[in-house]
């Protein structure tokens, strides 16, 4: 099970810090990602970090701004977001694996 949470609306130039928490399967494993849509756009991978942390990446809209991280002792997958514009305004998932999560929405205006 992944439940996002953190979600919310921001002014454009602010911050959020999302959260995934997993349970239920053996997650510690898997490369955890965050993807986001926004309304009539595709589905977009944004950030992904390995099983133990030491490898990221993230899509160009997102680089420099975004930083995704994981607790392995919390059970919990984290994305900081900074700098927020409004083209972030999307509904953001965690997956791993054929898992996902049921999404948070940001948005991100004035």
């Amino acid at each position: 099970q992944l439940v996002e949470s953190g979600g919310g609306l921001v002014q454009p130039g602010g911050s959020l810090r999302l959260s995934c928490a997993l349970s239920g399967f053996t997650w510690e494993h898997y490369i955890i990602a965050w993807f986001r849509q926004a309304p009539g756009k595709a589905h977009e991978g944004i950030a992904c970090i390995n099983n133990n942390g030491g490898s990221t990446e993230y899509a160009d809209s997102v680089k420099g701004r975004f930083t995704i991280s994981r607790d392995n002792a919390k059970n919990t997958v984290y994305l900081q977001m900074n700098s927020l514009k409004p083209e972030d305004t999307a509904v953001y998932y965690c997956n791993a694996g054929v898992w996902w999560g049921q999404g948070t929405q940001v948005t991100v205006s004035s």
